[in-house]
């Protein structure tokens, strides 16, 4: 069945299955592996994305359920030019495995878009559904503090 979905600014015109989910299709078709399988029933967050700007699990959203402009980590900035979420993470040496840590940035990348200045609080309830086994949690919460700052500065 041809679909369309436009990704990190690109259009993409597909003949796919539409109830094919919108990881396989980031991953497999497009080659976007930043986004990542973790438990594939949308429990652990690795997959996270966004469309139309929310934050959601790539895993379980099938492509012809696709309502709206999908960015995935490698829509948010580039090495040379990371995103705020991004450079602080890097400024906080969150990652360990690393594994989690896409789904995570783009989960606090949604949060910050919606909240300039979020608490604790909504820091971990925006986070909820990322799960991180090496426990960075601390780390994370202080990189977010530290891109909200950043972006309300500039």
């Amino acid at each position: 069945m041809p679909v369309t979905l436009r990704v990190n600014g690109q259009r993409h015109d597909l003949d796919l299955p539409p109830g094919m989910p919108l990881l396989w299709v980031l991953r497999d078709v497009l080659d976007l592996t930043g986004t990542k399988y973790g438990c594939g029933v949308a429990s652990c967050g690795a997959c996270t994305v966004h469309v139309g700007g929310q934050a959601v699990q790539s895993c379980q959203l099938p492509v012809g359920d696709v309502w709206d402009e999908v960015t995935t980590i490698e829509g948010l900035g580039t090495p040379d030019a990371p995103a705020p979420i991004q450079a602080a993470w890097i400024a906080h040496q969150v990652a360990q495995c690393g594994y989690c840590q896409s789904g995570q940035i783009m989960a606090a990348a949604a949060l910050l878009a919606e909240v300039p200045d979020p608490s604790d609080a909504e820091i971990e309830a925006a986070l909820a559904l990322n799960l991180c086994r090496c426990g960075t949690y601390g780390a994370i919460r202080a990189a977010v503090r530290s891109a909200a700052d950043q972006m309300r500065e500039a």
